[in-house]
């Protein structure tokens, strides 16, 4: 089955959307807590987010285009701050229905049953029930001329994770943690790894490590 330009553009929008989005496969499935600044939490489920660095820590995320209100990237805007919280197999029906469009005041961790966990120095909760869970400082912000997306970027400062997950180098075992993927717009999956692999070097094959 092949879809050229012109068919593509034909399609009923939310057709289009669900197959466009279904093409990248596998995206990490994780939870944006934010909080306003009349205290009011928020929180959203995000498949956008990517490694941008490791020295400084920074990590990336699309943001839907700024033409109508969104509290998560106003509140990123606003304090500066932010938490990203891995989806695990546990909680991911509540993270999916953090998508629902509740008003502002409302917190999605009371309406769908998660818990807003603090941390000393940090404005943004984190979700208590997140195994892997990290908060970030906003660096940058641009909105993409293409298409009108925000491309958010944080440094990390904190990281909270289960220590028995991570290798002797620094290797962070997601699934051990039963850390979820999404793909499409509402497709959510474990997975099975099928082996880590040695450094890739031209004049040797990579050798299955773990």
């Amino acid at each position: 089955m092949q879809f050229k330009c012109e068919k593509l553009a034909q399609l009923e929008d939310r057709y289009r959307a669900k197959l466009i989005n279904s093409l990248s496969g596998f995206k990490s499935a994780n939870l944006i807590g934010t909080k306003d600044a009349k205290g009011n939490l928020n929180l959203a489920i995000v498949s956008s987010v990517f490694h941008i660095g490791a020295n400084p820590p920074l990590v990336g995320m699309i943001m839907r285009p700024h033409t109508v209100t969104r509290d998560t990237l106003e509140n990123i805007l606003e304090l500066g701050e932010y938490t990203i919280n891995q989806v695990n197999a546990d909680i991911w029906k509540e993270a999916h229905q953090t998508s629902a469009r509740y008003a502002q005041e409302i917190s999605e961790f009371a309406e769908v049953g998660l818990t807003p966990e603090w941390l000393d120095g940090v404005k943004a909760p984190f979700v208590a029930e997140s195994r892997l869970k990290y908060s970030l400082l906003l660096r940058e912000s641009q909105t993409l001329e293409i298409n009108g997306t925000v491309l958010v970027i944080g440094e990390i400062n904190n990281v909270l994770v289960e220590e028995d997950v991570i290798a002797s180098d620094g290797y962070i075992d997601v699934e051990a943690l039963e850390t979820v993927a999404v793909s499409g717009l509402d497709s959510y999956h474990v997975t099975n790894r099928l082996g880590r692999l040695s450094y890739a070097k031209p004049e040797k094959k990579s050798d299955v490590i773990d």
